[in-house]
């Protein structure tokens, strides 16, 4: 059973993505779109699971399947859409993991949201900080009951969401 771990942020992680968007650049090449650092460990002081998200966009998301195994060896285990239509899964490290792979099809409004969520929370300061404090007291509440550490902070994540998506459309525009 993995033990849920809130972090200090890690100027790290930001070489660690880049890192592994390079390998993940060989493998996908010009089916690939975009790649972008999102999730905790993209926001500069945030508190985190030291887990790199990274989101690859890509052409034709039917396409993913075939670079699996690229991505097996590299260390990554596919896990298919795992919950979450139109996206392909990979994660990295099994019980000490360090990386998820979340991809999605260029258009897909999945991206935005994740976008939204993460530069959001970089350019409000104290919606950052309640939710570092909120992760590392669920944290300790809840060290080896993921799902209850996921459902405490359900509600304050769909909250920064709506604020977040409404604040990127409207910067966005401008």
């Amino acid at each position: 059973m993995r033990k849920v771990e809130v972090s200090s942020y890690n100027g790290k992680w930001i070489q660690m993505f880049i890192e592994e968007a390079e390998k993940l650049n060989l493998i996908f090449g010009n089916e690939l779109v975009d790649i972008y650092h999102i999730g905790s460990t993209s926001v500069p002081g945030l508190k985190a699971k030291p887990i790199i998200d990274i989101m690859p966009v890509v052409k034709d998301i039917n396409n993913v399947e075939k670079y699996n195994i690229g991505m097996q060896e590299i260390g990554y285990v596919p896990k298919g859409e795992n919950g979450i239509v139109k996206r392909r899964y990979f994660q990295k490290g099994g019980d000490n993991r360090t990386h998820h792979v979340h991809i999605y099809q260029i258009g897909s409004c999945e991206i935005n949201r994740h976008l939204a969520f993460r530069d959001y929370l970089k350019s409000h300061p104290d919606e950052m900080k309640n939710y570092g404090e909120l992760k590392e007291k669920l944290a300790q509440q809840f060290p080896l009951n993921k799902k209850s550490y996921i459902n405490g902070k359900d509600y304050f994540v769909k909250n920064i969401e709506l604020k977040a998506l409404e604040w990127y459309e409207d910067n966005r525009n401008k």
